[in-house]
């Protein structure tokens, strides 16, 4: 089955995030496959190059890095979502007028157009709130 996860929650502020990343990892060992992980509202933040949790807490973007480079995942971020709240590339840091980038490695900024594409090739579309 393929599947399409779209994360709401930000990091380290809910479970939303925490939760999707565990899903998507059950859902690979299942040997379901994963079309886009599509991170919209504040689970943009997820994307962040800036993040940086305390030593005691789970680096979520790391982990979700790895498992992009282990399963080759569509990481991508809402550009509108994250525009909004500062996540932008180098390139969109550079259009706005701001200093720099800080979308992390790994992840990239589409509109929702690719959310609708995703959610009509996908068997299953699931959430994961703020």
């Amino acid at each position: 089955m393929q599947f399409t996860l779209v994360v709401y929650g930000a990091p380290h502020s809910s479970e939303g995030a925490a939760t999707a990343l565990r899903f998507a990892r059950a859902l690979l060992q299942s040997g379901h496959g994963i079309h886009r992980v599509f991170f919209y509202g504040d689970g943009v933040h997820n994307g962040s190059a800036l993040s940086a949790p305390p030593q005691d807490e789970q680096d979520l973007l790391g982990q979700w890095q790895q498992l992009k480079k282990a399963h080759d995942l569509d990481l991508t971020i809402c550009i509108a979502a994250a525009q909004r709240r500062g996540v932008l590339s180098t390139s969109e840091a550079a259009r706005l007028e701001k200093p720099t980038g800080n979308l992390a490695d790994g992840f990239e900024l589409a509109g929702l157009g690719q959310l609708a594409e995703a959610t009509a090739v996908s068997d299953r579309v699931v959430t994961f709130g703020g």
